[in-house]
């Protein structure tokens, strides 16, 4: 789907800011130098950032419960990425990343109470313009996952919950 996703290693210059096995001494000062690292027009160009926790042991040897297989996820991306042909035509493009500004508009209206959450997650974390239409993509793209026609709040909250990166020492 034409996604970018950043890796970004360490919360904090030790590494353990959010692991459960291991306390953070790291005074916040430390902490904004080392994320200041990255700057904020290339976090604006990625797509997704998520923090992923330390997995204790016994969730990586214990047998694997629920979840979707690799092969119902590849389904459901398969039928997204044909929502997706079909929405765009023959045009150039293919893909819900690569909408201009204008296609963002077209094509991923939101009702009120979207409209509002959005708002307030723009002010609230200071989100750019490019941050602001990146969510709006990543939202549309969840919906389409989801065999769904229009964004709802559901959609547009895990949106932005993948933007985690973009408040102050991912809190």
């Amino acid at each position: 789907m034409d996604v970018k996703v950043g890796y970004y290693r360490r919360p904090c210059p030790y590494g353990y800011r959010s692991d459960p096995r291991r306390t953070c001494n790291c005074l916040p000062t430390q902490i904004e130098k080392y994320m200041g690292k990255i700057s904020g027009p290339l976090m604006d160009r990625i797509d997704i950032h998520i923090e992923v926790p330390a997995v204790p042991f016994d969730e990586l040897s214990s047998p694997a419960r629920g979840g979707s297989t690799s092969a119902q996820m590849r389904a459901d991306v398969v039928k997204a990425r044909e929502g997706q042909l079909a929405r765009f035509g023959n045009g150039a493009i293919q893909y819900n990343a690569q909408m201009s500004s204008r296609q963002v508009r077209q094509f991923c209206k939101l009702n009120w109470p979207c409209q509002h959450m959005l708002r307030h997650s723009v002010e609230e974390m200071g989100l750019s313009a490019r941050a602001h239409d990146k969510i709006l993509r990543v939202a549309r793209t969840i919906a389409d996952v989801a065999g769904d026609e229009s964004i709802d709040e559901s959609h547009l909250a895990e949106a932005i919950g993948y933007r985690s990166l973009d408040r102050d020492f991912w809190s």
